[in-house]
């Protein structure tokens, strides 16, 4: 097997992750479970790859935040909830769910010798 290839897994296997949401910003805290899978977490998990990867509902600046002692990312997505839940008439647009769409993207990670 050649240690150079990446292999693929769903965000969801190797962290988790908490959201939430106050006015039209959610908030999505990713947190690797094994340090050892935290560079690429933080190489494959960029503001451009999460602009690109939704466009239509996170249309606003989205800011990265690094939390390395903790294996942790905090991203937060501004004018991302249409409003907000009190402004929106979309009953289902609250940032909680967001977390869920980060979790299912597919994470390049590096052979363990590699890392």
């Amino acid at each position: 097997m050649n240690t150079n290839t990446p292999h693929t897994v769903p965000l969801r296997e190797i962290a988790s992750a908490r959201s939430g949401d106050k006015g039209n910003i959610s908030n999505v805290a990713v947190w690797v479970y094994d340090p050892r899978d935290y560079e690429d977490v933080k190489a494959s998990l960029t503001v451009e790859r999460l602009k690109a990867t939704h466009p239509a509902l996170w249309r606003g600046a989205i800011e990265r935040h690094e939390l390395p002692g903790l294996h942790g990312l905090n991203f937060v997505f501004h004018e991302a909830l249409e409003g907000g839940v009190n402004a929106s008439l979309n009953l289902d647009a609250h940032g909680k769910s967001f977390g869920f769409l980060l979790l299912a993207l597919p994470i390049a990670l590096r052979e363990r010798s590699q890392r």
